[in-house]
């Protein structure tokens, strides 16, 4: 098997639908592929929605809900392809993205991983590739020349980077083996920072791919309800990043350069129109405590717990079993 389309959905319903046309109508003739969807415990009828489509897909319906790094590991030891492009439900592709991803990785042995430019949903570009986090992005960061110094998703070649965003990134399996998968301790946010850095650090490189687009309609943003959750988790992700990867003193220096440029921020929201001061102060708050606050990792445990009181009784400590089923 030539290429596994790898699709996270997590109550995606319509999204999940228009990300499957997408692959369905942009893949190009003559390539071996199979689609996977890991459907995360959704309760909006996703994993039906799939089977219904009478469309050759291995749905895998998780009991219970998983992070992002944990699920992207699932779908890759699930996966038979050589490359393995990894989507949320939410990505769209656009035309031609798949022959550029899977061409950078042909042409290029040594890459690991090629990422797709992202583009919101007025079809503009996006930030999608950055330079890994280190003292020196957060400094970058603390003097607001983060856009200029840290973002590398610029241009029109195919280029090595630091990391990219995982919602349209295709890997070489036998990569991602090699140093042991997505780490499930990253619930979401940073988890494709983590890949990145420890693809490189025994070879492999990241690359970018302008000529690779696709639609990111970024569901999770969009969710208002969540939104203090997932601040909790963005700032966690990535003070877990600095201290897994940097000394102590360097992910204490990243914390107070992050808190500081959100508080210039919050300073200038409160005269600035279309601004929230309190958002800004609350990124303060937790990129200088990031052990603090309830997350998107609370959220899910506690609609497992609600489910399992709602089942059956199950031995507590029993790990959830995900269901596969092949969908045609």
């Amino acid at each position: 098997m030539r290429l596994s389309f790898c699709v996270v959905n997590t109550d995606g319903g319509e999204l999940l639908r228009a990300c499957l046309d997408a692959i369905a109508t942009t893949t190009p003739d003559g390539l071996e592929y199979e689609v996977l969807v890991l459907d995360n415990a959704s309760d909006d009828g996703s994993a039906a929605m799939v089977r219904e489509l009478g469309r050759e897909v291995r749905l895998i319906e998780l009991v219970e809900r998983d992070g992002k790094a944990a699920n992207d590991t699932r779908l890759l030891c699930a996966a038979r392809g050589e490359l393995c492009l990894l989507l949320n439900e939410d990505s769209e592709l656009c035309a031609g993205a798949v022959e550029a991803l899977v061409d950078a990785l042909d042409a290029d042995p040594d890459a690991g991983a090629a990422a797709a430019q992202l583009l919101d949903a007025a079809g503009r570009p996006q930030p999608c590739a950055w330079r890994l986090p280190g003292l020196g992005t957060a400094l970058a960061g603390a003097l607001f020349l983060h856009r200029r110094l840290v973002v590398q998703s610029r241009g029109k070649r195919t280029r090595p980077v630091g990391w990219a965003q995982s919602s349209a990134m295709l890997v070489r399996r036998s990569a991602a083996a090699e140093v042991g998968y997505l780490d499930p301790a990253f619930f979401v946010y940073s988890d494709e920072t983590d890949l990145c850095r420890r693809l490189g650090d025994v070879g492999w490189r990241t690359l970018w791919v302008p000529a690779a687009r696709a639609v990111h309609r970024e569901q999770l943003s969009s969710d208002a309800a969540a939104s203090e959750r997932r601040i909790v988790e963005f700032h966690r992700g990535r003070d877990r990043y600095m201290v897994k990867h940097h000394s102590r003193a360097v992910a204490v220096a990243s914390r107070v350069f992050g808190a500081w440029a959100y508080l210039v921020r919050a300073l200038a929201a409160v005269v600035l129109p279309g601004h929230a001061p309190r958002r800004y102060l609350l990124h303060a708050r937790q990129a200088l405590a990031p052990w603090r606050g309830s997350g998107l990792r609370e959220a899910a445990e506690a609609r497992n717990r609600a489910r399992r009181g709602s089942r059956a009784p199950i031995q507590l400590g029993r790990p959830s079993k995900p269901r596969s089923t092949g969908g045609r």
